[in-house]
């Protein structure tokens, strides 16, 4: 994953051990990605709003030759990929004179700021594109940074017309809250499959794209309300005081308990997520 840290995103405070807390279920569309990227020992690898990092070192063993950046505009997330780096082991490397904390590093930075200061092999971007508006532009732009034969890879979250989301929109317009939170940035963006193929398959870039709903079983109280808190809470929580937080958090919770009730095995969360692997022939 990414974190999705971006745009109006910069300014929210990001909790990385909240956002771990479903960690395998994020990490899940992050290794479905990259498993359709087929580049055969990529020397640059860029991740493009890495988060907490621990999938950004995963590409160090998936290429083990590969030197691997990955790109943050959370200072907190890039604090927790950092901790990463300092307990990296030489675990996928592929002899001792090439260790992966050698060739692995991160960067705080806005993705429309970004500059690798060489063409890419590999960019990858797990959940951070739909934090930005107008995100078409910035995945040409990406597309323009590859060298030849280079794979760009994209996954974003496509479930905004789910309850999770629309009992939120509807809560930040009540009228207890639209006071406090009228100018706060809800609004995702995520095109269908057919759309990025549209923008970007051409003679010189072949496309494959596609898309997944996941049927997440989550355990424990309110799983789905702690998911997000993780991600798509955090320009709420950042503009609320701790105690208005807590009031935020329980009526909101209420709701999703009512949207997403607990069977005997669980509480299902339905995830759409859309998938992009774009090849520079």
């Amino acid at each position: 994953m990414g974190s999705g840290t971006e745009a109006s995103m910069t300014e929210c405070t990001w909790d990385p051990g909240q956002y771990r807390q479903f960690g395998g279920e994020r990490a899940r569309p992050f290794y479905e990605l990259i498993g359709r990227v087929r580049a055969v020992d990529p020397a640059f690898v860029a991740d493009l709003g890495c988060g907490p990092g621990e999938l950004t070192a995963d590409l160090c063993r998936r290429w083990p030759a590969a030197r691997v950046v990955g790109v943050d505009s959370s200072a907190e997330m890039i604090a927790a990929a950092g901790d990463v780096l300092s307990g990296l082991t030489e675990e996928g490397a592929p002899d001792a004179s090439a260790p992966a904390a050698g060739r692995l590093s991160f960067e705080l930075a806005d993705a429309w700021d970004w500059q690798p200061g060489m063409q890419v092999d590999v960019i990858v971007s797990n959940a951070l594109l739909q934090w930005i508006p107008g995100h078409e532009r910035l995945l040409v732009r990406w597309l323009g940074m590859l060298a030849d034969g280079g794979w760009l890879a994209f996954q974003v979250p496509a479930n905004f017309d789910q309850p999770a989301h629309a009992v939120l929109r509807e809560l930040v317009a009540s009228r207890r809250w639209r006071p406090l939170l009228g100018d706060v940035a809800l609004n995702r963006q995520a095109a269908d499959p057919a759309d990025y193929l549209d923008l970007l398959a051409s003679d010189s870039c072949e496309v494959d794209a596609w898309e997944t709903t996941y049927l997440h079983v989550l355990g424990g109280d309110d799983p789905v309300l702690r998911w997000y808190q993780g991600t798509g809470l955090r320009p709420v929580l950042a503009v609320l005081d701790p105690d208005r937080s807590a009031e935020f958090l329980a009526e909101y919770g209420e709701l999703l308990r009512s949207a997403y009730p607990r069977a005997r095995f669980g509480t299902v969360l339905p995830f759409r997520r859309v998938f992009v692997v774009a090849h520079r022939t």
